[in-house]
């Protein structure tokens, strides 16, 4: 549908809508920038090939056009109290309707009901942006001004339903969406100890994504038995279960320590009980991915009259894969210092 040039122009619309977030001074400067990045990345997402993609397209855009009503009608009935467009909210139920509006954008429990839907219908490398970039703006909005207790209940429902989500599911992409569900849970626990602590954990997140993300591009894979019916070869198979463990938070690949540093803080808060929640809800989620893994290493070996043949082993995604796993102990002890 676009040309090389016209992607390169939404790319860029896309980083730019960020930047306005994060240099806005106002809720109505926060607005612009996030209807920016909802009508930069919608082009992206279509494609006249796949039917799918322009469905996805409009499911998302109807969602993103909802969570923008409503972030409008908190700022209007804000700038009626103040009569300004002040970052700052008085009302309790207001600022529920604001969180919620944000958390309706990333795909938050409960919240999450188009987001599934949305990355089974499109590629990986739109998936890609939708898990990683498209979740940046909402969160710098609601940086600003949160209701504690109301993201301590989100962020705990957002782990409970990404991890029981992904249990059921055949295809990769729903797995990679309830995954991304539950690792939004812990961003939005992050985010009520300190910015920093969530831009660690996101980049760690988002690293770690893309990795597994250019794996399944690659190798073109989309459901759980085509692990089973392809002949991958043994460097092959290691590229694709480095990040699959590490995004599952297992000692001691690269995705455990943001787990590590947000449970630590945690404990120091004496939040003993809410740490041992979401530990044992992650582990749910770790046992997908172990089942990804275990099904393609027992399944493999039996002789099949039809199967795909692929031999697409890409050097720098290995390397990247690589880097997942060997600059672990250096992470910890940079921390630790």
């Amino acid at each position: 549908m676009f040309n090389s040039t016209s992607k390169l122009l939404f790319i860029f619309l896309l980083i730019m809508s960020t930047f306005i977030c994060i240099s806005a001074d106002s809720w109505l400067g926060a607005w612009i920038g996030l209807e920016m990045n909802l009508l930069s990345f919608i082009p992206l997402m279509n494609n006249n090939k796949n039917t799918l993609s322009n469905e996805a397209s409009l499911k998302y855009f109807l969602t993103q056009a909802l969570g923008s009503i409503i972030l409008l009608f908190s700022i209007c009935i804000n700038f009626i109290n103040l009569n300004f467009f002040s970052m700052m909210f008085f009302n309790d139920f207001y600022l529920l309707l604001l969180n919620s509006s944000f958390l309706l954008k990333i795909g938050a429990a409960p919240f999450h009901f188009w987001f599934p839907s949305v990355l089974n219908s499109i590629n990986w490398m739109n998936g890609m942006l939708l898990m990683t970039w498209q979740k940046i703006n909402p969160f710098i909005c609601l940086s600003y001004c949160f209701n504690s207790k109301f993201i301590y209940f989100i962020s705990l429902l957002s782990i409970l339903v990404g991890s029981m989500g992904g249990l059921n599911n055949t295809s990769l992409r729903k797995i990679m969406a309830f995954s991304s569900i539950t690792h939004m849970g812990w961003m939005l626990m992050s985010i009520l100890f300190s910015d920093s602590m969530f831009w660690f954990y996101f980049l760690f997140y988002s690293f770690i994504s893309f990795t597994l993300i250019s794996s399944f591009n690659n190798l073109k894979l989309f459901h759980m038995n085509q692990l089973m019916t392809n002949t991958f070869s043994s460097i092959t198979k290691f590229s694709i279960f480095i990040p699959l463990m590490s995004m599952g938070g297992l000692p001691p690949f690269l995705g455990f320590l943001p787990k590590w540093t947000v449970i630590e803080l945690m404990i120091n808060m004496n939040l003993l009980m809410i740490s041992l929640i979401m530990i044992m809800l992650t582990m749910i989620t770790l046992y997908f991915y172990l089942r990804l893994m275990f099904s393609s290493m027992m399944l493999n070996n039996f002789q099949m009259y039809w199967k795909f043949y692929s031999n697409n082993f890409s050097p720098k995604i290995f390397v990247l894969n690589f880097f997942s796993m060997m600059f672990f102990p250096a992470l910890i002890s940079l921390f630790m210092m």
